[in-house]
């Protein structure tokens, strides 16, 4: 769902304009006309191929449509394939440069937005790209066949209104800062694109789309590879010089990961990214590494950390006490698992804004309290004071004193331990189902669980199927599960989809916890509309600390580094790093093959 990563912001503005981008509260750092971005190479070669693997937990792909509810698509299919009105550079956040649209106009009151589309856009068929396939674009994915995200992502967007042939229009039902660059995220398809099917039965239609990729040849549901588009409408202007340079990007996919290291030893593919720190440390050995054929090197990731947790699902009664969900984190040893599993390569994650402007830090400011205040009788007293961080076992704490204090929380909550198990006083034992598609998963859930013994609570791990693994986060059938968001460096719309009272109501939405605040409904209000960038900060971090307090996660971990090998036969590397970015994705759009 990379297109719902595009939160780009609007630009504080007093008067009707028209630009060639649109910026969260100021300035851009690209003027019209400029030639391309900084950090490309302008002259790159085109050519040569880059052999992938799947970045998804899914082991197969059984449609071509990214964005429909059920089944799986094929990875980077939506970074490939389909090109949005508005794009970001890769050292800025917040920020959108014209890519389909040619020119973008904001009203006065900030109140809609108007699309100029470049006259040379077209679709990989050949057909200029309209007005009307933007509407049909944005009509599809809010609509009932699409993933709910995108009904979440645009729930304050009117029905857009084809001007001509080459302008749209955005209205928006009330004032967020996020929208006008929200819709300039919109990945634009044709409205031939499965010949008039509903958008649910497009599957195995290759899709017309305007991106600098086709699909070429494939085995489906394991191999794709994906064939540069020579007549790509977009590959001399501005945004694209230099960019998607390799004729051929296949990806593949490895059910098991250590069949995918050994494959990637093999010279089966080009690249991979490491997530496992034991196989970083000592797997990534062999006479290919010491000869300097195959690269292992750690590349900075200066984005947010984002948030990897494991979720509470507050739709369980037993979860539904905070000294209970307390308890539970005080049973995570993280400092023993970094020393005895993880080589001290992660550092703890304290929040779901961490290493943002979001980042809730030290006892809440004055800006922070007056948002706060008004709730006091709804927060527990801790949210006004020191932000609370997970519990440590570094001394002078202990696991043993941690796990005596969640004794405590629990009897307070009405667990104590008889008769074999933790149990309340209908009888009931403490179990969690904690579900997860990942079998080697069991290795730093395990300490854990031990851990969850001593307090008499029982968790299953059950490893299961991808595709059943999808059905019951949907469904939410689950007592706890792992999740992993990346890091958003402005925090938008999408919010309201992963924590929204309204979310948590609807099957197949982000919201796996099932959190119904009042509270942070609200302060998702103040932080998408707020007018100056003092007050969304402020909303984000009182947000911050309001969730934090909650005890609906048990946070994991983080790296301040993306750990990447490859083979350096084969690519060459523009000279400059962005700020942000992944390692496929630059890979992908700025390395060229060697001559």
């Amino acid at each position: 769902m990379r297109g719902l990563l595009f939160c780009l912001m609007l630009l504080s503005a007093t008067a009707s304009w028209a630009s060639h981008a649109l910026s969260i509260w100021g300035d851009v750092q690209y003027r019209a006309g400029f030639p391309y971005f900084d950090d490309v190479n302008p002259d790159a070669p085109k050519g040569g191929e880059m052999v992938l693997v799947s970045d998804q937990r899914s082991s197969t792909f059984d449609k071509y449509n990214p964005f429909s509810l059920r089944g799986s698509a094929p990875a980077y299919i939506d970074t490939l394939m389909f090109d949005t009105l508005l794009t970001g550079s890769p050292s800025e956040f917040g920020v959108g440069y014209c890519l389909l649209a040619q020119d973008v106009e904001l009203a006065p009151d900030r109140m809609s937005v108007v699309f100029k589309l470049n006259p040379s856009a077209r679709f990989n068929n050949g057909d200029p790209v309209t007005a009307a396939d933007v509407k049909y674009s944005f009509d599809s994915l809010t609509g009932k066949y699409a993933a709910p995200q995108y009904r979440s992502l645009f729930a304050d967007v009117k029905s857009p209104q084809v001007l001509d042939a080459g302008t749209i229009r955005f209205e928006f039902k009330r004032f967020n800062r996020e929208l006008p660059l929200t819709v300039g995220g919109l990945p634009v398809f044709s409205h031939k694109w499965g010949a008039g099917k509903p958008f649910d039965q497009i599957t195995t239609e290759p899709p017309i789309a305007s991106g600098p990729y086709k699909i070429g040849p494939v085995v489906f549901g394991r191999d794709i590879t994906y064939v540069r588009d020579p007549t790509y409408w977009a590959r001399e202007l501005n945004v694209r010089r230099g960019q998607y340079n390799f004729d051929r990007i296949t990806v593949k996919i490895y059910r098991d990961n250590t069949a995918k290291l050994e494959a990637f030893k093999a010279g089966e593919f080009d690249l991979i990214q490491e997530f496992i720190s034991r196989d970083w440390v000592r797997a990534y050995t062999g006479k290919r590494f010491d000869s300097g054929e195959l690269v292992k090197r750690l590349l900075p990731d200066n984005s947010p950390h984002g948030f990897q947790v494991h979720v509470f699902n507050l739709r369980r009664p037993k979860f539904q006490d905070i000294r209970v969900r307390k308890a539970i984190n005080l049973a995570f040893d993280f400092e023993w698992m970094n020393r005895q599993l993880f080589y001290g390569l992660y550092n703890r994650l304290k929040g779901y804004f961490g290493g943002s402007e979001y980042e809730a830090l030290g006892t809440p400011g004055a800006d922070e309290l007056a948002l706060l205040e008004p709730f006091k009788n709804q927060l527990p007293p801790a949210v006004f004071g020191p932000v609370a961080y997970p519990p440590s076992t570094d001394p002078p704490r202990s696991l043993r004193g941690n796990l005596r204090e969640a004794k405590a929380l629990l009897h307070e909550a009405g667990w104590d331990y008889r008769d074999g198990a933790l149990r309340n006083a209908q009888g009931e034992a403490f179990v969690i189902d904690y579900v997860d598609s990942n079998e080697s998963g069991i290795r730093t859930i395990a300490p854990w669980m031990r851990n969850l013994e001593k307090l008499g609570i029982q968790l299953n791990f059950r490893a299961v199927d991808f595709s059943i693994y999808q059905q019951r986060l949907r469904t939410f059938d689950f007592d706890m599960t792992g999740i992993r968001m990346a890091g958003i460096t402005v925090p938008g719309n999408e919010m309201f989809d992963l924590f929204g009272s309204r979310a948590a109501k609807i099957e197949e939405s982000n919201n796996l916890w099932g959190l119904q605040s009042p509270v942070v409904d609200a302060l998702l209000e103040k932080m998408v509309t707020a007018q100056r960038r003092s007050d969304a900060d402020a909303a984000g971090k009182a947000l911050d600390r309001v969730l934090i307090h909650g005890w609906y996660s048990v946070p994991q971990w983080y790296s301040a580094s993306y750990r990447v090998a490859y083979d350096s036969r084969k690519f060459v590397q523009p000279s400059r790093l962005p700020k942000y970015f992944t390692p496929e994705a630059w890979a992908m759009s700025t390395w060229w093959a060697k001559p």
